[in-house]
């Protein structure tokens, strides 16, 4: 309860953030591919730099090839637990308002985020199967979110047209 500025007692409830369309977060998703390419492709030239090979003339094998590819799932594990942990959003989940949670309203936790990641991982390779889970899941959440405890919510739910900013204007 909370005392109003009328003298009057107006009570507040708190709703639980909406769940966004399964659409919206995949158009997500697909934003999210753009930037995830964009990071491997220089993590990449980082690598081969570093090894000193050519993309061109000498592809990787072996040791190497195996580690190139730790190296690029660990570069990007990394850029999303960072930004899962940190806020809660990558720039697509901003661009979308998308936001991750802990299952409640709370921010995601470095193991909660590092699993979301790993089982998104295994979802994805098992032909997206974690992501037609959500065709079928009460609140529309995918496989990993539910077994990592976590939960994608839109950002924007708690807003409206009362809280904007007004506009001082002098006459």
């Amino acid at each position: 309860m909370k005392a109003g500025m009328d003298g009057g007692v107006t009570t507040q409830m708190k709703q639980s953030p909406a769940a966004p369309s399964i659409a919206r977060r995949l158009a997500s998703m697909l934003y999210e591919s753009l930037l995830a390419f964009a990071i491997v492709f220089f993590a990449g030239l980082i690598f081969l730099g570093v090894v000193g090979a050519s993309a061109v003339s000498e592809p990787l094998s072996g040791h190497f090839r195996t580690l190139f590819q730790i190296y690029l799932v660990a570069t990007l594990g990394i850029y999303f637990v960072w930004c899962w942990h940190r806020g809660g959003q990558t720039l697509p989940m901003k661009t979308w308002k998308l936001k991750l949670t802990n299952g409640g309203d709370g921010p995601v936790s470095v193991r909660q985020a590092t699993a979301r990641y790993l089982l998104a991982c295994l979802s994805i390779a098992f032909a997206g199967a974690g992501l037609v889970w959500a065709v079928f899941d009460r609140d529309r959440q995918f496989l990993h979110d539910r077994l990592a405890g976590t939960r994608i919510v839109s950002s924007d739910s708690g807003t409206n047209a009362t809280s904007a900013p007004s506009r001082n204007v002098v006459g």
